[in-house]
């Protein structure tokens, strides 16, 4: 997969933590936080706004230093619908992905068996035989 470079050199990942604008209120931190984490954006806001109450000082200052540092959310991040849900699923358990890639491998690799077993039997001779008997 190829990755675009954005406007200051650094590689786009859908990996990376971004802000994001244009689902956000104000600085779209909030927005790209709940996207990285594969949770609510009205919950993460909900959080941020109870944090305020109790932490206000260091709660805005993050979030200050997060809108600042964090670089905004490229529009060509995904190349569709269908990897951006890949690489949200991704995020969301990665433990869980690799078991789901490990599976598949399992599955194939019964199925490469299964062929190998049937190709190197008399079985495959004789059903190639009668294929040529019916033409």
């Amino acid at each position: 997969m190829t990755r675009i470079r954005d406007i200051h050199g650094d590689e786009q990942s859908p990996t990376r933590l971004y802000r994001d604008p244009q689902n956000g209120w104000i600085a779209g931190v909030c927005a790209g936080l709940g996207d990285y984490f594969s949770i609510s954006v009205a919950g993460v806001r909900f959080l941020t706004i109870v944090a305020l109450f109790f932490f206000a000082p260091f709660v805005v200052v993050t979030y200050i230093v997060l809108a600042l540092i964090l670089p905004r959310r490229p529009q060509a991040l995904y190349q569709g619908a269908e990897e951006e849900a890949m690489w949200r699923s991704m995020r969301d358990s990665p433990s869980r992905t690799l078991d789901t890639v490990r599976s598949r491998f399992r599955d194939l690799e019964r199925r490469l068996q299964r062929m190998e077993r049937y190709v190197t039997s008399d079985r495959y001779e004789l059903d190639r035989e009668f294929r040529h008997l019916d033409r």
